[in-house]
């Protein structure tokens, strides 16, 4: 049927030669053709009496919650309140390069339904669907084979987990090759320790005597920086780390910038797993509204979560607000968990404060699931 936006007439009359303005963007609108919708049908009418709910075909600039009025009094009206969406899925075409087409899909359908919001997680290399829950995805995965012909799968979005050590670690990094002509050569001793001022790698050197010459120090630092992405646990990114060259040695003839670069990466890896390394796990506040009747349920399911219960508040209308902080890995079914306890009564808003060290029963199941990952 082509597209309709849906109206409702606030003040005065509506004709279809009329000219409003939107007050989101300044644009002019001219109306065209007016609508009153029966069921599917769609029943044209002359014009929009104030109270109507009517709908207006070919408006490709507007979009939902907008205001077009007058041009002699341009207000804009409060934007339809939206709940926070909060259960996530990570979101793949089924046949492989059809990424584009499911973007496009979804962007399509954020415009009729602005509740959801979708994010590509660089990180986690997942496109990520965060929705008010599995009902409105599977209903946004029904739309997009039967609009935009394109089948998708759901799977449970990955953690982005980070890495740290615990102790200083001195190491040698040596890159020697030989070939016809000049070879490469580059050698250097970089002392690795924990940093907890900063989250991003610190470099800094420590060399006396020009036994590294400093022309080559931003090599080495390159090096490391491209290293620092995959720990030595389960290859997520390393933070909290200082790295100070305090020795090393060069040829004058062989010696290159891709020479220290791999020398660099080669002290970070000889280093690395000597250096008591930690998985990071991301925790997030979470505050949970439930009647009051359903409160040892929840308690008794965050703690399972390995949440810590802040405290409680209650509300004028018989229910309790939970605070708690619980680690993002195991928030993944939380909005369907959370329905089936109370009767979906209940609703929650979560959000990432910090990262913490992982309980070894935890970090055992976080590198477990990054091989197999790895392996696929």
């Amino acid at each position: 049927y082509g597209k309709y936006s849906f109206i409702k007439v606030l003040s005065g009359n509506i004709t279809s030669d009329l000219t409003l303005v939107d007050s989101r963007t300044g644009n002019n609108e001219k109306l065209g053709r007016l609508y009153i919708m029966r069921g599917k049908k769609a029943e044209e009418v002359k014009e929009l009496s104030c109270g109507d709910i009517g709908a207006i075909g070919k408006m490709e600039k507007v979009k939902t919650g907008d205001t077009l009025c007058d041009a002699r009094k341009v207000i804009s009206l409060a934007a339809i309140p939206f709940a926070e969406p909060n259960y996530s899925v990570a979101i793949s075409p089924k046949t492989r390069g059809q990424e584009d087409k499911v973007a496009q899909g979804l962007n399509r359908l954020n415009e009729e339904d602005p509740s959801f919001t979708v994010v590509n997680n660089a990180e986690t290399h997942q496109m990520v669907l965060y929705a008010a829950g599995d009902i409105q995805v599977d209903v946004l995965v029904s739309k997009l084979k039967s609009r935009f012909n394109v089948e998708t799968e759901l799977k449970t979005p990955r953690v982005p987990y980070r890495e740290k050590i615990r102790k200083t670690v001195s190491k040698q990094g040596r890159h020697k090759k030989q070939t016809g002509g000049s070879g490469q050569f580059g050698d250097v001793w970089i002392r690795f320790e924990p940093n907890f001022d900063q989250e991003e790698m610190v470099f800094a050197e420590e060399v006396f005597g020009g036994s590294v010459p400093k022309n080559f120090f931003p090599a080495v630092e390159k090096g490391l920086r491209e290293a620092c992405v995959h720990g030595p646990l389960a290859g997520y990114p390393v933070v909290n780390l200082k790295a100070v060259l305090y020795d090393g040695s060069y040829h004058p003839v062989d010696s290159s910038e891709i020479a220290f670069k791999t020398a660099a990466q080669l002290a970070y890896k000889a280093a690395m797993p000597e250096a008591n390394p930690v998985l990071l796990e991301p925790v997030g506040e979470l505050k949970v509204t439930v009647p009051d009747s359903y409160m040892g349920d929840v308690i008794g399911d965050l703690n399972k979560r390995r949440g810590r219960v802040m405290g409680m508040t209650p509300t004028d209308n018989g229910e309790q607000v939970i605070e708690a902080e619980v680690p993002m890995a195991e928030m993944t079914s939380y909005a369907i968990d959370l329905r089936a306890m109370t009767q979906s009564r209940g609703s929650f808003t979560f959000h990432f404060v910090r990262y913490e060290d992982c309980p070894p029963m935890a970090q055992a199941k976080a590198i477990e699931a990054a091989k197999a990952m790895a392996e696929e």
